[in-house]
């Protein structure tokens, strides 16, 4: 599987599980994503769970369904929390499977 990309089991992201790996300078993880069942509008819809060095799934981070301000389009948007690291998901590039989903990094949260 290409780098920085999540494969979900099915086009309907929200409900499905997925699996994929992140790729920067500084770190490498293989991860699983599992969705979350819950009735909180800010709750994730997915955990994001990568290996320990021992070889463990930990959770790591999550995805969030945001909403576009201006046009109203759903995304998602995903948090690797030990890295600092934050992307938006979509369509991959040169693809016509929207369960394949390119991870697209956009930098840390300024610090409040």
């Amino acid at each position: 599987m290409t780098t920085n990309c999540i494969k979900f089991t099915s086009a309907d992201i929200e409900t499905a599980k997925g699996v994929g790996s992140i790729s920067t300078l500084t770190f490498d993880l293989d991860i699983t994503v599992e969705p979350v069942a819950s009735t909180n509008p800010m709750a994730p819809t997915h955990r994001v769970l990568g290996r320990s060095p021992r070889g463990k799934l930990v959770e790591c981070g999550g995805i969030w369904k945001k909403q576009n301000k201006e046009t109203g389009a759903d995304y998602y948007t995903l948090t690797i929390r030990d890295h600092s690291f934050n992307a938006n998901l979509g369509k991959a590039a040169n693809q016509d499977d929207l369960s394949l989903q390119a991870v697209i990094p956009w930098g840390p949260k300024d610090a409040a």
